[in-house]
């Protein structure tokens, strides 16, 4: 695997993005909002729900391994 999918996908000047996407800044503006005024359990929630929608999204397995593998590495106990 290439690991390309799960490379960022922010465009540096003069380049074009690997895939439409805005830059991630406003992303995270946007997520930022979302957990506004949340608890920490309210937040966790949007946070899972989020997740499981993308995931949806996405809908390639190999994608979505790869990336979990991404977001577990280095967190936490190796299993």
């Amino acid at each position: 695997m290439d690991h390309l999918i799960t490379q960022p996908n922010f465009r540096s000047p003069g380049e074009p993005p690997l895939r439409a996407y805005t830059p991630g800044d406003d992303f995270y503006e946007m997520l930022i909002e979302a957990h506004r005024d949340l608890g920490d359990a309210d937040s966790r929630l949007v946070n899972a729900r989020l997740v499981l929608l993308l995931a949806n999204h996405v809908g390639d397995l190999d994608v979505l391994r790869e990336a979990l593998a991404v977001a577990r590495a280095g967190v936490g106990a190796p299993k």
